[in-house]
């Protein structure tokens, strides 16, 4: 029998941090966007109550609190805000997230850089 599929995003969510493993990142910073979606089933009888969803604004206070922390490589970040939403979020069935480097500090290189990881229970 199919059931619904529901998803919380978060779109171009902008930090300012100090990622990075050149010098020049980590003593300049940089702006870093987040897009964001968790799926999961809700329940057959529809969302009425908060504790039958996934909680947007507890989601962008870990997301933010982890995007405080210096970190050389965006894949770490991406991994371990992935994994600790799927800890504080036990009915998320798979969780995209996709950080973007607004400026590279690459000569000759215009445009942006960003990871994405897709992780799911199953």
């Amino acid at each position: 029998m199919p059931s619904d599929i529901m998803t919380i995003q978060l779109h171009q969510v902008k930090f300012y941090g100090y990622h990075g493993l050149y010098e020049e990142e980590k003593k300049l910073g940089n702006t870093f966007i987040v897009d964001l979606s968790i799926r999961f089933t809700p329940p057959s009888e529809g969302v009425i109550a908060i504790h039958q969803t996934i909680d947007y604004v507890t989601v962008y206070e870990l997301v933010k609190a982890r995007m405080e922390l210096p970190t050389p490589l965006l894949e770490t970040l991406v991994k371990d805000i992935v994994t600790s939403l799927l800890e504080q979020f036990p009915i998320a069935q798979s969780i995209t997230i996709q950080i973007t480097k607004a400026q590279v500090y690459i000569k000759a290189l215009e445009g942006n850089m960003s990871v994405s990881l897709t992780k799911s229970r199953i």
